[in-house]
């Protein structure tokens, strides 16, 4: 999944792609390099990141998605704002990816639209809000309780009629968690993907800056960490890599495979 972010803030891209003619050659540019699909946002929800208006919101996604409508990719669109995806519907999406996991019951109703027949569903798992969110976390057992959280989640989208192979689930690395809750999930991811459609996107975040001492680095210098973490998620049994940086990650993992099978067998 390549990540098109359409604003000016957001953590590792801000402002590369708030133009039109720079969207559309970043999403063509990304297709080329082998995305299967396009994550499509107008909000910045890094921490500490200010709300943005719906009315705001749609109007960088909107365009982006009219324009992409042909260029044969699926197309997600990261909100969180009922709105938002409400007009996104009558544009055409493929897949809501709501980093608020779905806890809004007008993001619930939209669900049961007819315009929603069919479409995949992406639920995040995030403590707190944006703008606090990475303030103090606190968990008795981040794992028990975001598998917890996600899992109920996905009965709720069942229940409202959403196909289960349709529902991915995002244990939301750095949304409301410190190094050792991101490292405790990845670390579980095995048991999560082992039941479960799971989207990681760990791609550029704070714990890979952390984790290869390059913390105080530009995020786009992140790309050798970044690596690591997408084949291990690949290893883990993840189904959806959310990434920047797409070229390099799809000759990652075209070699892993190769490479696994090789020793597997």
């Amino acid at each position: 999944m390549g990540i098109l972010n359409i604003t000016p803030d957001s953590f590792s891209d801000g402002g590369r792609h708030i133009h039109l003619a720079q969207a559309l050659d970043a999403a063509h540019r990304m297709k080329a390099d082998g995305a299967d699909i396009l994550d499509i946002g107008g909000e910045s929800t890094r921490p500490g990141a200010a709300p943005v208006d719906p009315s705001e919101e749609l109007q960088r996604v909107g365009p982006v998605l009219e324009a992409l409508q042909d260029i044969g990719l699926p197309l997600s669109l990261d909100s969180r704002r009922p709105s938002v995806v409400d007009a996104a519907l009558d544009i055409g999406i493929d897949l809501i990816n709501d980093v608020g996991g779905f806890k809004d019951p007008e993001m619930q109703a939209l669900l049961r639209d007819p315009r929603a027949r069919g479409l995949g569903v992406c639920v995040m798992h995030m403590q707190g809000e944006p703008q606090q969110m990475q303030k103090s976390p606190s968990y008795e057992s981040v794992v028990e309780e975001v598998h917890g959280f996600l899992q109920k989640q996905q009965q709720l989208l069942e229940g409202l009629g959403v196909a289960p192979e349709s529902i991915l689930l995002d244990p939301g690395f750095g949304f409301g968690k410190t190094l050792d809750h991101n490292l405790a999930l990845f670390d579980s991811l095995d048991l999560l993907c082992g039941q479960h459609r799971v989207l990681v996107g760990v791609s550029r975040k704070r714990m890979i800056g952390q984790l290869s001492a390059r913390e105080d680095a530009p995020a786009h210098e992140r790309l050798g960490g970044s690596l690591a973490a997408a084949v291990l998620a690949a290893q883990a049994g993840a189904s959806v890599i959310r990434v920047h940086d797409v070229r390099e990650t799809v000759d990652a993992l075209r070699v892993w495979r190769v490479l696994n099978a090789a020793i597997v067998s």
